[in-house]
């Protein structure tokens, strides 16, 4: 069974996915930083794949590629190290990144690699729904991959329905009509947004990203939805730390609520 089918099958509430870009802040800190994760209790990893002309990424993570990419972070030493990483954990891993990336290195390479290497589903924001659907979707069948789309609260409904009918994964469902980036509370816009979406009652799951950034915003997320991923508040932990294995596990306890970081 695909890593995250099971995630979802044996959990249904209280999801964390937290998201960190590949070679940042350094480059060869990827392993430290997923088996830190996993041993905090992280249920889901997001790789950001660094990317010189991001798409709707704010100031924290784009600033956090660009260093990245001046590390020597790159797609082909990326796999190299999630082929390592695998080794060691079975923590379902997925990959997010422009599609243009992808085409540069070609699509279906890309995507075969993915699966030689251990990972498990991918997030293109980029890619329309339409050419998934009629170039890419049995190639990621053929290969036991999932994809997850995007959603935001302009999404009609009947582009809703679409999505989920071809969505393998989870819905990142979009908090708001933002980029990327911490809020200290969600707003009566987005609380209204989240149950609309609810009583639609979706067949896959949803994990609620953007603006989530401490316990507040995280229970807030988890009590709409599956749970939630966490970014720029946690990249912007990384770069302030001096510790990373310290850092990652007292993060992770803010967001649970476990212990309060002042």
């Amino acid at each position: 069974m695909n890593r995250l089918d099971n995630l979802f099958a044996t959990k249904k509430e209280n999801i964390l996915n937290i998201y960190f870009t590949a070679g940042h802040p350094n480059l060869k800190d990827t392993k430290r930083i997923i088996l830190a994760l996993e041993k905090a209790g992280v249920d889901l990893i997001e790789i950001g794949i660094p990317y010189s002309d991001p798409l709707a990424d704010g100031p924290t993570i784009q600033a956090s590629g660009l260093q990245a990419l001046k590390n020597g972070m790159t797609v082909e030493l990326l796999f190299q190290q999630v082929e390592e990483i695998r080794k060691h954990t079975q923590i379902p891993l997925i990959m997010m990144g422009n599609f243009n990336q992808i085409m540069q290195f070609g699509e279906e390479r890309f995507f075969r690699k993915c699966h030689a290497v251990g990972v498990d589903g991918l997030i293109l924001p980029d890619l329309p729904v339409y050419v998934f659907e009629e170039t890419y979707r049995a190639l990621f069948e053929e290969l036991n991959l999932r994809i997850s789309f995007l959603i935001t609260p302009q999404t009609s409904k009947d582009r809703l329905r679409q999505i989920d009918d071809l969505t393998k994964g989870f819905i990142y469902m979009v908090s708001s009509s933002a980029i990327t980036g911490a809020k200290k509370d969600i707003s009566d816009t987005q609380l209204a947004y989240f149950n609309r979406i609810t009583d639609m009652k979706l067949k896959n799951p949803r994990l609620i990203g953007f603006g989530i950034s401490n316990h507040a915003t995280y229970a807030t997320a988890c009590s709409y939805s599956s749970g939630a991923i966490i970014g720029s508040a946690f990249i912007r932990a990384l770069e302030k730390s001096t510790d990373l294995e310290k850092t990652i596990e007292e993060f992770v306890q803010m967001v649970r609520g476990e212990v309060t970081i002042r």
